[in-house]
């Protein structure tokens, strides 16, 4: 066989890997892409909890979670989501205390395992839940988030209920004062969607 065949032969072949190869590559990315998309709205609908589902939950009475307030003692028992239990994740309003793995572990560890226990913090954007998520986790204690921190749930009402339901409800009636969780007061239709029969809510 003379050179110039060979030559051509691995021309051809070359080619032909290239174009397969390139192929495999924009069908890999694109199937990768995709997965990560559907990844994350795994993720994020098994982590997060809509402020306005659980609302609804307390309106009709369900009693299906425990929700965890992660401030500091001193700014719970000032107020807090009405129904919330406390595991201070600071020692006071300014200091963190993600140093007390074991206490705050052991807190959790006692809560029902039956339910589903959602944590909060300050704002959306506080990650004092997200490290306490993940400090849970490799302990193998799985908890979930509200999607929204007690600063947009006292003091932003509207930015997160329907407009609509601005009149027929009032954030005072969702706030609890002093050591107690308090008991949320099971309502009429205030027009929330319907959380527990579809088990998304909104």
């Amino acid at each position: 066989m003379s050179i110039v065949k060979i030559i051509l032969l691995a021309v051809v072949f070359g080619t032909l890997a290239g174009v397969v190869t390139g192929f495999l590559l924009v069908e890999f990315s694109a199937t990768s892409q995709n997965q990560l998309i559907k990844d994350f709205y795994e993720t994020e609908n098994a982590v997060h909890v809509s402020p306005h589902s659980l609302r609804g939950k307390m309106d009709k009475g369900v009693d299906d979670y425990v929700l965890v307030d992660l401030r500091s003692k001193e700014e719970y028992d000032n107020e807090h989501i009405v129904g919330a239990i406390n595991i201070p994740a600071y020692k006071d309003k300014t200091t963190a205390a993600y140093d007390e793995v074991q206490r705050i572990v052991g807190e959790f560890s006692k809560l029902s395992k039956d339910k589903a226990v959602i944590v909060y913090c300050y704002s959306t954007p506080c990650m004092t839940g997200r490290k306490v998520g993940l400090m849970l986790a490799e302990e193998g204690i799985y908890v979930k988030h509200l999607n929204i921190g007690w600063n947009e749930w006292r003091y932003d009402w509207q930015a997160w209920n329907h407009e609509h339901e601005w009149q027929a409800t009032d954030v005072k009636d969702y706030i609890a004062s002093g050591p107690e969780p308090g008991k949320p007061k099971p309502k009429a239709s205030t027009g929330v969607c319907d959380a527990v029969a579809s088990g998304l809510g909104c």
